[in-house]
């Protein structure tokens, strides 16, 4: 059974830091692509990052580009995302997103709060 348990969020001040982990189990990770999407109050999911099984390949919202990074650890079926200099805009709950086997798997999300 696939289960992504994403955790990391919390409070932070704009311009501040987080560093969010999925940590992925059920499925070869390893052969998998990982995205990260987020979904704000009274707003649609939307995509944030993606990374591919080697990690050769990778693609961001065009509004977190230079601020956030994805990466990943297949060694520990991990799939991260560092995240600078945080905006209000980026307050949201964040969801990691795998597809296998044709089917879409989602984590329960981690919290994410941009506020001073």
């Amino acid at each position: 059974q696939v289960h992504l348990v994403e955790s990391g969020g919390g409070l932070v001040q704009p311009g501040g830091s987080l560093r969010l982990s999925c940590v992925a189990s059920g499925f070869t990770f390893s052969s998998s692509t990982l995205t990260w999407y987020r979904q704000a109050p009274g707003k649609e999911r939307e995509f944030v990052a993606l990374i591919s099984s080697d990690a050769g390949i990778t693609d961001y919202l065009a509004s977190v580009k230079g601020r956030f990074t994805i990466s990943r650890d297949n060694s520990k079926n991990t799939v991260y995302l560092q995240m600078n200099s945080l905006k209000p805009d980026d307050t949201a709950i964040y969801y990691c997103k795998v597809i296998f086997a044709r089917q879409t798997y989602w984590g329960q999300g981690t919290q994410v709060t941009v506020s001073s």
